[in-house]
């Protein structure tokens, strides 16, 4: 496996991070990163034997993951993961850390860390107090259940690509209130390393191989070809790139807070945006828009206790469910990625998601039963179903409830600082560079998050998952989102994991195997993070895996059982991942899938 050193942070970045003097002689002194040599311990504190995954995987099974005794934070980007790691430095808390890290992707992994989109934030304090921050988008006023269908009444392209996909944004006021209650540095120390990124950062290989990818896209709309293609190329490995409106779109959000996007000159820039390319969000749908507090879906699996988002993230309860179906099943003895166990795991995501994807909505607009989902009584109900001898068909497993009446490309990092507070954030624009579309004259993408509502409901939406009439397009709705920012706790209630991963529907799926490596399979968090991953959503009724993730054999043994397997083209998921061992050592990993780093001091 080659793993790169992260490269340096450019120096007005580094000297961004000088709050008040406070970082003098501070920054990045002593820190252990991704590439920088061996770490000192592993999930459970003994290694495991090699030949665990199959044979030829890319990923390691052997190396040992980042270790500290204060702080880490991992990230799909190493420039925002050391921005995270100097504001801890600093003195900052965790929610510190998490502002200053969302802010520098939304520089350095324009893909998918944003202030054009949302995300959700679940933290978990070191008093054991616990919040979920809800910063979804929403849909404009302007939204209307049938707005991407055509005349025939046929889904169109419209909720993918350009204006009319774009949700309002929440992330800048998700992390203003974040900031306000739990924020301890001061806002504009959290901002300016991203002002400075922004400016002008030197492209890793990482940037340049997503530059490449997203080359085709950038040429639809002309702000994104005049930002993304200079010169009429996309930025290449070592070159200067710079991002002056973008750059002044951020001095605003430093200097006004929300009012420095929500209303002014970014309001009205993107409000012209949208006048131009034909979408609907206005100055009100800005002015109005607010992130929401809620209370975590909180559960046990295996005598941990797991921290996660409620709805409108369908992450948490989806997971719950999942986990109180398997718990009553030996994974451990079963095997790790064998087919019974593949076996079980399939039967399992398959009733969760057929609960997901019918129940789950906003539930400022529908009423979410979420209690009786993650009852271990309904687990018990749905786990009756499942027959060891043979797969059962997604045609044959609807939802479970009685009916309700109900009345009228994605970032993760994990993090946690020396005062034991843990904070977990997902983020996203949707696709790959979202709806394609650049603000104009400031500098970032728009989201598509309006595909993630049944645009149509009972048909697939980009990520093949079909989804019902509770997550129907209203305005002002959140639509239903996959994200799952989890925090786990030991038996004792100590801080065990913080995990997560960008992954469209595979998101649950994956963090949820995650935490199976360590918890049933004793992995360390490495082993954990390159593990092959495996997927099933219920519709269509296959079970996805990863290039050579299963055997000839497993995938043999699954279908003679009755399963559709389908190998994919591409790696899943981006895990971001911190592991506590029993001495306090925190271990981390970042998923080499994208080129993310992990940093711990």
């Amino acid at each position: 496996m080659r793993v790169a050193h992260p490269p340096p942070l450019p120096l007005r970045a580094r000297r961004a991070l000088l709050v008040a003097g406070a970082v003098a002689g501070l920054v990045g002194l002593g820190a252990c990163a991704q590439g920088d040599g061996p770490g000192n311990g592993s999930g459970d504190g003994a290694p495991r034997e090699g030949g665990l995954f199959p044979a030829g995987w890319p990923y390691a099974e052997d190396a040992e993951p980042v270790t500290g005794s204060q702080a880490a934070v991992s990230s799909t980007d190493a420039y925002a993961s050391q921005a995270g790691l100097d504001v801890m430095r600093a003195g900052g808390n965790a929610v510190d850390a998490a502002i200053a890290v969302s802010f520098a992707l939304a520089v350095v992994n324009p893909e998918a860390g944003n202030i054009g989109g949302g995300g959700f934030l679940v933290l978990r304090e070191a008093d054991g107090a616990t919040a979920a921050l809800d910063y979804r988008e929403t849909a404009p006023a302007a939204a209307t259940r049938d707005m991407f269908l055509d005349e025939n009444g046929q889904l169109t392209d419209k909720s993918v690509v350009g204006h009319l996909a774009a949700g309002v944004p929440g992330a800048v006021m998700g992390l203003w209130e974040a900031h306000q209650r739990f924020g301890t540095l001061p806002w504009e120390a959290l901002v300016e390393p991203a002002i400075e990124l922004a400016r002008g950062f030197e492209v890793v290989e990482r940037q340049a191989r997503s530059f490449r990818w997203g080359a085709e896209s950038f040429g639809l709309f002309p702000a994104a070809a005049a930002t993304f293609l200079p010169g009429g190329a996309p930025a290449t490995e070592g070159d200067l790139f710079q991002q002056p409106d973008l750059a002044a779109t951020l001095v605003r959000i430093r200097d006004l807070g929300p009012a420095g996007f929500y209303e002014g000159e970014t309001a009205d820039l993107i409000v012209a945006e949208m006048e131009r390319g034909g979408g609907i969000i206005t100055h009100q749908d800005l002015a109005s828009y607010r992130a929401a507090w809620r209370e975590p879906v909180v559960f046990d699996y295996r005598d941990y206790t797991l921290i996660s988002m409620p709805p409108s993230s369908s992450g948490g309860a989806t997971m719950a469910e999942m986990a109180n179906i398997l718990e009553a099943y030996d994974l451990g003895a079963s095997g790790w990625n064998t087919p019974e166990t593949v076996h079980l795991l399939a039967e399992a995501w398959k009733r969760a998601y057929a609960d997901r994807n019918h129940y789950m909505a906003d539930p400022d607009f529908v009423e979410v039963p979420i209690a009786e989902l993650i009852s271990e009584a309904y687990a018990a109900r749905r786990r009756e179903t499942i027959s060891m001898d043979a797969a059962t068909p997604s045609t044959e497993v609807g939802p479970g409830l009685e009916p309700v009446d109900r009345g009228s490309n994605t970032t993760h990092f994990s993090i946690v600082d020396p005062m034991g507070n843990a904070v977990a954030v997902t983020t996203t624009i949707n696709s790959w560079y979202g709806n394609k579309v650049v603000v104009e004259g400031a500098g970032f993408f728009l989201n598509n998050e309006m595909d993630d509502f049944a645009a149509k409901p009972g048909t697939p939406n980009q990520f093949g998952l079909v989804q019902g009439e509770a997550n129907a397009v209203a305005p002002g709705k959140r639509m239903l989102s996959a994200m799952t920012p989890t925090v786990v706790l030991d038996p004792a209630g100590d801080l065990f994991m913080v995990t997560g991963t960008p992954g469209g529907s595979t998101i649950i799926t994956t963090t949820f195997q995650t935490i199976m490596n360590v918890v049933d399979h004793g992995m360390n968090v490495l082993q954990a993070v390159h593990a092959p991953r495996v997927h099933h959503q219920h519709l269509p009724d296959q079970i996805y895996f990863e290039p050579g993730a299963l055997s000839a054999a497993t995938v043999a043994a699954l279908e003679a059982l009755g399963h559709t397997t389908v190998e994919r083209t591409e790696m899943s998921g981006d895990v971001q991942a911190i592991v506590v061992l029993p001495d306090g050592t925190l271990t981390t990993w970042s998923d080499p899938r994208r080129g993310g780093t992990a940093m711990a001091y």
